[in-house]
């Protein structure tokens, strides 16, 4: 298990905004989750028109390879396979009227779907 907030090359292996953090705890207390142990699993997973697409999902402890980052008071987990995809990446939350929901800016997307639900590195 790995605490670093950065990977090897020393790049943040994700940033949190804390509209995204709130929003994650908030759904974690609904939950009845322990937020001292407990997290957010940000992960990549093959799909979509581009090839890949992200998932989310709250787990009651990290993997023992994860990289585990804490940001705003909110634990996020990610496996070493999803971080070489979303290194560097900032997971944020919009509320408004065009969109809510979670949103990850990735710098190493160079394409996205039309939906914006997939992407391609």
């Amino acid at each position: 298990m790995s605490t670093e907030t950065v990977d090897s090359s020393g790049d943040p292996v994700v940033q949190v905004t804390p509209g995204a953090a709130e929003e994650a705890l908030a759904l974690m207390e609904r939950e009845g989750m322990d937020q001292d142990v407990g997290g957010l699993r940000l992960f990549v997973q093959q799909g979509g028109c581009a090839g890949l697409s992200y998932g989310m999902r709250f787990d009651n402890e990290p993997e023992e390879d994860d990289f585990i980052v804490e940001r705003h008071g909110l634990r996020i987990f990610v496996d070493p396979a999803s971080q070489n995809y979303i290194g560097g990446s900032t997971l944020d939350y919009e509320d408004g009227l065009q969109a809510e929901g979670f949103h990850v800016e990735n710098p190493n997307v160079v394409s996205e779907c039309g939906c914006g639900e997939s992407f391609r590195t």
